[in-house]
């Protein structure tokens, strides 16, 4: 018994190493949006959520997010890419942390600290736009190494 039992423990650990993707993860799901995101980091995923879909529409809503940090924070800076059946329609890029730029609370943290951030944010958009796409974000950091970033997917039916 105790051989089987090994082997079957040996079969897990084995099958658990074999994935090279991070699992997909339900921010939310609601009757008419839906937020979906994947890591497209292979070394680390990170956790998200929110308190209501539908609280996304409005200006301000509340998140909880955490990770640990593989690399130190002195400059971070995001791109966003809004993506439709495979071509990418809209850009953004923004400085978060830098000299005279701290616009987070852990700007300026090291490798090996942990990041929770539970309260409100604002997205400045008046409204997410409706349809099925992708919103690929990435954060950088001084060295241009990724500190963290994922694909979402939006399902928006939502009527405004």
């Amino acid at each position: 018994m105790k051989t089987s039992n090994t082997l079957l423990f040996l079969l897990v650990l084995l099958s658990i190493n074999a994935s090279t993707e991070w699992p997909t993860h339900t921010v939310c799901k609601e009757d008419n949006l839906e937020i979906y995101y994947k890591s497209c980091d292979p070394q680390q995923d990170f956790a998200l959520s929110i308190d209501q879909c539908s609280d996304i529409a409005t200006h301000t809503f509340n998140i909880r997010a955490a990770m640990v940090l593989r690399h130190s924070i002195k400059e971070l800076y995001v791109k966003l890419d809004m993506i439709v059946n495979g071509k990418t329609i809209l850009t953004y890029s923004e400085t978060l942390c830098g000299p005279g730029h701290s616009k987070l609370i852990f700007c300026g943290k090291k490798k090996g600290e942990h990041l929770y951030y539970e309260g409100p944010v604002t997205l400045g958009i008046k409204e997410i736009p409706q349809g099925d796409y992708t919103l690929s974000a990435k954060l950088t950091n001084q060295d241009r190494i990724t500190v963290a970033c994922a694909d979402f997917t939006v399902k928006n039916y939502l009527d405004y």
